[in-house]
C-alpha cells in the first residue's frame, strides 16, 4: 500500500516508530475491528482506532444518544441527542478519519446473529453494558477463534483482558468462563444506573483496549492474554493478575458441554460498562 502524502502526513508520529513503519501502518489499514458498543468503552476505543487509521470499524449498538451518555460517551455529543448512537459515531469519525469505513449495526446481538456479524472482522473489543452479552461475544468469538480484548467499568475501577483460547503453544490462554463459569442473577450486582461511574474511567480502560488492540494488529509487546488488568482509579493503582485457563472450563476445557451459542434473559440490573 502506498501512503498518499495526506497520510503520510496524518499517520507520520507512529510512522516514525521502528515497530510500525510502513509496513505496520499496511497492517492497521487493512484491519477489521469489532466494536460492541459506543458507549463509555466503545467511544475512545473508536477514537483512538480510527485516528490510527483502522481500514474498517464495524459497530454495533441499539440505543439512542441521552443527555445522561455524554458524561462519558464521548462520540456523541449535544447535537446528536436522540440519535441512533451509530449514526452519532459514524459522524464523528467521518470528521475524524475519512480514511476510515464504518459498519453500523443496530439489531441486538443474540445466538442468530452474532456468528454471521462478526466472522469477517479481525479483532473484537467488547465495551458491552451486561453480563448475557458479554458470554454471548466470549463463546462466539471462541467457536470463530477470534482474538476477543474484553473491558469493563464500574464506580472507580476498571478491568482489561485479552481472551485467546484457541492460540497455539503450551500455555494456552482462558477464556472468560474461565474467569467467570456463569453470569450471576439479574438484580444480584447493581448497574453504573445504579451506582454510577466515573466517567474518565470509561476513557481509560477504552483507551486501553484500543491500545491492546493495535498491539494485536502489529503483533508487538506483551500482551494481556492469561492476564487481567485492574485499575483502581481512587488509588491511580494498576495491577496485573494472572488469570489460568481453567482445565474444567464448560466452554474451552477438554471436555466441553456447551457446544452451542446460548441466550441468557438481559436485565437493567446488571453491570454496566458504559
Amino acid at each position: 500500500m502506498a501512503l498518499s502524502d495526506t497520510q503520510l502526513e496524518r499517520y507520520s508520529r507512529q510512522l516514525l516508530l521502528k515497530e510500525v513503519g510502513g509496513k505496520g501502518q499496511k497492517k492497521i489499514s487493512e484491519a477489521k475491528v469489532f466494536l460492541i458498543g459506543a458507549g463509555g468503552l466503545g467511544s475512545p476505543s473508536a477514537l483512538y482506532l480510527a485516528s490510527a487509521g483502522i481500514g474498517t470499524l464495524g459497530i454495533v449498538d441499539d440505543d439512542v444518544v441521552d443527555l445522561s451518555n455524554l458524561q462519558r460517551q464521548i462520540l456523541h455529543s449535544t447535537k446528536t441527542l436522540n440519535r441512533p448512537k451509530v449514526d452519532s459515531a459514524e459522524e464523528t469519525i467521518a470528521k475524524m478519519n475519512p480514511d476510515v469505513t464504518v459498519k453500523k449495526y443496530t439489531d441486538r446481538l443474540n445466538s442468530e446473529n452474532i456468528m454471521d456479524v462478526i466472522k469477517d472482522y479481525d479483532l473484537i473489543l467488547d465495551g458491552s453494558d451486561n453480563f448475557p452479552t458479554r458470554f454471548l461475544v466470549n463463546d462466539a468469538c471462541f467457536f470463530l477463534k477470534k482474538t476477543l480484548i474484553s473491558g469493563s467499568i464500574f464506580r472507580f475501577e476498571g478491568q482489561l483482558t485479552t481472551l485467546r483460547p484457541h492460540q497455539p503453544g503450551d500455555d494456552p490462554a482462558p477464556c472468560y468462563r474461565c474467569l467467570y463459569p456463569e453470569p450471576p442473577p439479574p438484580g444480584l450486582v447493581p448497574s453504573c444506573q445504579e451506582a454510577g461511574v466515573l466517567g474518565v474511567l470509561a476513557g481509560t480502560i477504552g483507551i486501553l483496549q484500543a491500545a491492546e488492540a493495535l498491539k494485536e494488529i502489529l503483533n508487538i509487546g506483551e500482551s494481556l492474554a492469561g492476564r487481567l488488568l485492574i485499575y483502581d482509579a481512587l488509588d491511580m493503582a494498576f495491577r496485573r493478575v494472572k488469570v489460568p485457563k481453567n482445565p474444567n472450563c464448560h466452554l474451552c476445557g477438554p471436555d466441553p458441554t456447551i457446544k452451542e451459542l446460548l441466550d441468557y434473559e438481559i436485565s437493567c440490573t446488571l453491570p454496566s460498562a458504559g
